[in-house]
């Protein structure tokens, strides 16, 4: 992987610019499944959780649903006995470089945002919404490929990140006759939202994600039946190695993604794999035009 510079454009943001204000709440004494419903409905990666008062009092993730279908814990059962509390929160007027790190070096995917803890949420952070922020910057930077879409670039070409300098150069699979409970130790042991998922031929035909893993939870399915069972659909979202990251960004922004398996050569040979988690650390835009301060960033804007 390419070096990152340590001047990034992320250093001038704060939280409120990156940050979502609609938080999606429920309350602690409603059960497991009607947490599953409203994570699907509205398409969000985690729950806040609140008290009898509308407090926060903890978080529910897909990960922690996860772990409740492979402990076998029944639907009916109240959020508040899977919830991790107490949840974290951040400033609005934190620095988004911070709060990127705080994040990392949690493990966390995304922090609340609150003017105190015991505070009701004014909005959430997450990697989808840094990478989003930057994605922006990139639009507006005159260096930008969807401003300038010419192969060479005032000989800066170079400097241009493709997927494979940012991407986790390694995959996680499984076969499709491992049972659902394989797949869910592999997640939770890895920390990935999905692994690809193989034929007898080592083939790729398609991919779980924690999101497939709930909906089975909800639908009853037990979780010794094999991968097959719940493989809906035998395409693999992908990218080329040697694509342009801004490229491939704008393509999981616009296709409401958060991962590509990226293939050397031809599609079915997969070599790693690039998600937001990957793109939010360079910290910049997709080359080093921020960085090399061809634009000024100051308070959420270009100047």
């Amino acid at each position: 992987m390419l070096p990152l510079e340590k001047k990034t454009t992320l250093r001038y943001l704060l939280v409120r610019d990156a940050m979502r204000k609609q938080v999606t709440s429920l309350s602690d004494r409603l059960s497991i499944e009607s947490g599953i419903r409203v994570l699907l409905k509205y398409k969000v990666g985690a729950l806040l959780i609140t008290d009898q008062d509308d407090l926060p009092v903890g978080v529910v993730s897909k990960t922690d649903i996860m772990g409740a279908y492979y402990a076998a814990v029944p639907l009916d059962t109240p959020l508040k006995e899977i919830m991790v509390s107490p949840p974290l929160f951040c400033s609005p007027t934190d620095s988004l470089e911070s709060t990127l790190e705080t994040m990392r070096s949690r493990g966390i995917y995304r922090i609340y945002v609150s003017k105190g803890s015991s505070e009701k949420a004014l909005g959430v952070v997450a990697y989808p919404d840094i990478v989003g922020l930057l994605y922006r910057y990139c639009r507006s930077c005159d260096q930008s490929l969807m401003n300038r879409r010419i192969e060479k670039l005032e000989g800066s070409d170079t400097l241009r990140f493709r997927v494979r300098d940012v991407m986790t150069p390694s995959v996680t699979s499984f076969s499709e006759q491992d049972s659902l409970s394989e797949i869910m130790e592999g997640l939770s042991v890895n920390r990935f939202g999905a692994v690809l998922i193989r034929d007898d031929n080592s083939a790729p035909v398609g991919v779980i994600s924690k999101t497939d893993l709930i909906l089975a939870y909800k639908r009853g399915i037990a979780p010794d039946v094999m991968a097959r069972t719940i493989l809906a659909s035998p395409s693999v979202r992908s990218c080329e190695e040697l694509e342009f990251i801004e490229d491939a960004i704008s393509k999981m922004i616009f296709s409401e993604v958060h991962r590509f398996f990226v293939f050397r050569d031809e599609p079915k040979n997969i070599i790693g794999v690039l998600s937001l988690r990957d793109a939010a650390r360079l910290r910049s835009g997709s080359c080093q035009a921020c960085v090399s301060s061809r634009i000024k960033v100051g308070s959420g804007s270009i100047v």
